[in-house]
């Protein structure tokens, strides 16, 4: 009896070693629904779905190296949006003022560059090459998943925006602000600049529980590591987060549509309609690290994102990583 427990002890303490060592290589995937809240919506920011690689770098050691942690990452991924119903299946006369925001999707592909600082600052810099429009293949997404999963058949995609390349770069930046025991708070800042999105946002990260330090953990993507050179608050992550944020939109295409597109085609169905440049957005969420795996679970809330929208909107959404050597 003693040998067997004796061999259980040594198994588990050789398990808990095996999983508090770092990993540095990452792979995951996002979903993003409205349906997600049990709200029974299926409007605006409607589903999205990502898939990424990261990898961290070499890092030079040292005491007096402010950098810990470089992160490569690789993504792709897609943005559906919907009016306030995905079936505008009425009178069409009445079709366009049921477009209050218009049908749109995002497809890309992007890499991303995550510098992690000892001061727990970081400056993550990303670039998107993509394409708005029929070409990102929206509707035939949307279509597939209603007809083959018992929803409604969609209609009202002829009014999509237009096709148009993207390009569009992005810098994220964060930075402890104070840390108690179990609680924390960071400044979370971004800036877009592209011919897709362009804008800007600002907000406090407010995390509950028990989390590390901003340069190892899911707040700043940064759970791949190469070189443990700080010893983690905590072996596992496990925190509740509160991230409000103020955001400034000055260009958005997916509402009003292409930015070099003069949209003077007089056979041309698209409709477009008007951002409101200031938007308010609340996040909700509990987020989870524990030996290879990675869980993130949001609620997101946003005030109208279009002077026509008759509602503001929300969704879920949910990430689930495994990490490697």
């Amino acid at each position: 009896m003693r040998i067997k427990l004796l061999t259980f002890l040594i198994g588990f303490f050789c398990a808990v070693n095996v999983f508090a060592q770092s990993h540095s290589n990452e792979i995951g995937a996002r979903t993003d629904n409205d349906s997600y809240l049990l709200q029974g919506s299926d409007r605006y920011y409607t589903d999205g779905a990502f898939f990424y690689y990261r990898h961290a770098l070499k890092v030079k050691g040292g005491d007096s190296t402010r950098l810990l942690n470089k992160v490569l990452g690789f993504e792709t991924g897609q943005k559906i949006y919907n009016p306030q119903s995905g079936s505008v299946f009425y009178r069409e006369a009445d079709q366009p003022l049921l477009v209050d925001r218009p049908f749109a999707a995002y497809l890309y592909v992007g890499a991303t560059l995550n510098f992690l600082y000892k001061d727990e600052s970081n400056l993550k810099v990303g670039a998107q090459l993509g394409i708005i429009g029929p070409g990102a293949l929206g509707k035939e997404v949307q279509d597939y998943v209603h007809d083959n999963f018992g929803f409604y058949h969609p209609s009202g995609w002829e009014f999509q925006i237009r096709n148009e390349v993207q390009l569009n770069l992005s810098a994220e930046y964060n930075k402890l602000i104070a840390r108690g025991g179990w609680i924390d708070i960071s400044l979370a800042s971004y800036l877009n600049l592209g011919n897709g999105f362009s804008g800007a946002g600002v907000g406090p990260l407010v995390r509950f529980g028990s989390f590390n330090q901003l340069f190892n953990s899911v707040s700043t993507q940064s759970t791949a590591i190469r070189n443990q050179a700080v010893a983690p608050l905590h072996t596992h992550e496990i925190f509740f987060y509160y991230k409000p944020l103020f955001n400034y939109v000055a260009y958005d295409a997916t509402i009003q549509g292409g930015l070099f597109d003069k949209h003077n085609d007089p056979n041309s169905l698209e409709i477009t309609r008007n951002k409101e440049p200031f938007i308010f957005s609340q996040q909700f969420g509990v987020a989870f690290t524990t030996g290879r795996f990675v869980a993130d679970v949001a609620a997101i809330f946003h005030t109208k994102e279009v002077k026509e929208m008759v509602r503001s909107e929300q969704w879920g959404s949910v990430t689930l990583s495994y990490r490697f050597n």
